[in-house]
């Protein structure tokens, strides 16, 4: 296993590399332009999307773009020569070993929900635990705040790394100690859903909070020669976090996974327990930080801006992304983002936890994203082949109605599986349809959002290209999120269930589910509201791609000054 996955990271590497000229070309072309101008402080122009004049706005420079012009200087009349990657691979480790921290959490929180369907949660739990996942979807919120205020003394990025990292450290350990009372409930209520989700909310958060500050890190700590490997520290770095705490850990926690593979005598444990790996990471985490906050300094100057004009900039920004929304094409671009996922949302959200319902291992599942990573490595770069040109979106638009269709293939995957579970597990053959079906999900998935990037990527204003280009993703993964935990929250409701061998019983509520079980009956199921809930959201979602699918189609036929934002000098 750690064979394929060290295989796999230098597979992202490798493939990465292509993203990583094209972010090196960005940057350079970006700023040539700034190197034209005189020395002294650069300013450069507020931006406004309003088609009226508005007053004169400027905003200093952001820092990074100072570090990185800094490589176009010359010394003693020379130019100076590109920075190897061996010069600065005690930087580029650092990057990585930081994005590695920052998927812990996230894989860890991802397999929260697979250990809860195993102690048969509600839907209306796994509904509010899924809000674990909306930080990373609405970061742009406070991103201008980590940007702007800090502690010029201790370093822009460290005043939020530090702390933020020392909490995740912090309540990994709170975790360590008491997330298997919190799972295990008191026994009659099980598992305490509230304080869960509250704590794994702010682990998210953090992480999320971390991966600003990081970002922006990155530009500096890095020279301009070298800057794009800040891309693929990103990538391998929460990919390999993620296997880290979902993959790796759902099998370890395992006991038939352990006992199988691993062990010559069989316990009835895992080799490790969810306790075991937070108080581990726990300690990494501190220690980590602390070597972080003594040893590394930022290497790049110190902004001299004072608080009155850092609070201006944050103002300027987020009156800046209100201007960008304002803009009817956006607008109208934002609020399809907003809904396109809907038809989608039963097969992305419930299908897994349904097939460990009805008795599929959820480590299985979890080592069956492991095939798919080679898989999404190379899609995007046959993918846009066909999205480079000026209508990226009639990708998006073919790839929409064979993705409804894969969701109702996962709804009878969902009703197959119980039929074809044998006393020893399931046979190869199912796991074989299972990776199969991800597969093709994966081709349909990637075809749509590597198309939406590149529109977003094509439209954006480049005068304000990282603001706009954010605001559009943001509001991307937003569209996905929120479907995911309204899905979620129905299957319950939509389901109808009767006591059967208790009078007078029900099972409305998990409540009357026990009480029917205390006096001998069972409940059973008379329709799932999972089958209810794939239809409705196919036939949203077909609906979505008749009207509003060519809707979007349309947009790639405005005018370019549709899309661009004014500048006011």
């Amino acid at each position: 296993m750690l064979t394929g996955f060290v295989l796999t990271l230098f597979l992202i590497i490798c493939c990465k590399e292509r993203k990583r000229w094209m972010d090196v070309e960005r940057i350079v072309m970006e700023h040539s332009e700034l190197a034209k101008h005189t020395n002294g402080r650069q300013r450069k122009p507020f931006v406004t999307c309003d088609m009226k004049e508005e007053g004169s706005y400027h905003i200093d420079l952001e820092i990074e773009e100072e570090a990185l012009l800094q490589g176009s200087d010359k010394e003693d009349g020379r130019p100076k020569l590109p920075h190897g990657i061996r010069a600065e691979l005690s930087n580029v480790s650092l990057l990585l070993f930081l994005y590695v921290l920052q998927g812990i959490p996230l894989g860890l929180a991802g397999s929260i929900p697979l250990i809860m369907q195993s102690k048969s949660v509600s839907y209306k739990d796994q509904a509010y635990f899924s809000f674990v996942f909306w930080p990373f979807s609405l970061k742009l919120l406070w991103a201008p705040l980590v940007d702007a205020l800090y502690l010029r003394q201790f370093g822009r990025r460290k005043s939020w790394l530090v702390p933020t990292q020392y909490l995740l450290g912090l309540f990994m350990l709170y975790l360590s100690v008491t997330v298997d009372s919190l799972l295990e409930g008191d026994g009659h209520r099980g598992p305490d859903i509230l304080t869960i989700t509250a704590v794994f909310f702010m682990l998210t958060f953090l992480a999320a909070t971390q991966d600003i500050a990081v970002d922006g890190w990155a530009l500096t700590m890095l020279s301009r020669d070298n800057v794009g490997y800040a891309s693929t520290c990103n990538s391998v770095g929460q990919t390999a976090g993620y296997f880290l705490g979902n993959v790796l850990f759902l099998a370890l926690e395992s006991p038939d996974f352990c006992n199988k593979y691993l062990r010559f005598e069989p316990k009835a444990t895992g080799v490790v327990t969810l306790s075991d790996f937070m108080f581990f990471w726990g300690i990494v985490f501190l220690v980590s930080t602390t070597l972080v906050a003594i040893l590394k300094r930022e290497n790049c100057k110190q902004s001299k801006k004072k608080s009155r004009e850092e609070t201006q900039g944050v103002v300027d920004t987020y009156r800046q992304l209100f201007s960008i929304m304002k803009m009817p094409s956006v607008f109208t671009f934002c609020g399809l983002l907003l809904t396109a996922k809907i038809g989608f949302s039963a097969a992305d959200s419930v299908t897994g936890l349904k097939l460990v319902e009805a008795g599929v291992p959820k480590e299985q599942l979890a080592l069956l994203a492991v095939p798919m990573v080679p898989l999404q490595i190379v899609l995007p770069l046959i993918i846009s082949k066909y999205t480079a040109g000026p209508r990226p979106l009639d990708v998006f638009y073919k790839a929409f109605p064979f993705r409804l269709l894969i969701g109702l293939s996962y709804t009878l995957l969902v009703w197959w599986t119980p039929s074809v579970r044998q006393d020893g597990g399931f046979p190869v053959y199912y796991y074989a349809v299972v990776l199969l079906s991800y597969a093709v999900h994966q081709v349909t998935l990637y075809s749509m959002y590597v198309a939406l990037m590149a529109f977003n990527a094509r439209v954006s204003d480049p005068v304000i290209g990282g603001t706009y280009m954010t605001l559009l993703n943001t509001v991307t993964n937003l569209g996905g999120v929120w479907p995911s935990t309204l899905a979620l929250w129905l299957v319950d409701p939509l389901t109808s269930k009767e006591c059967q061998g208790a009078v007078g019983q029900s099972c409305v509520s998990p409540e009357e589910a026990g009480l029917c079980f205390r006096e001998g009956g069972i409940c059973v199921t008379l329709l799932d509201g999972y089958y209810v809930e794939s239809v409705v959201c196919v036939v949203i979602g077909f609906a979505w791609w008749f009207w509003l699918g060519k809707r979007m189609k349309h947009l790639q036929e405005e005018n370019p000054s549709a899309w661009q934002c004014q500048t006011v000098r």
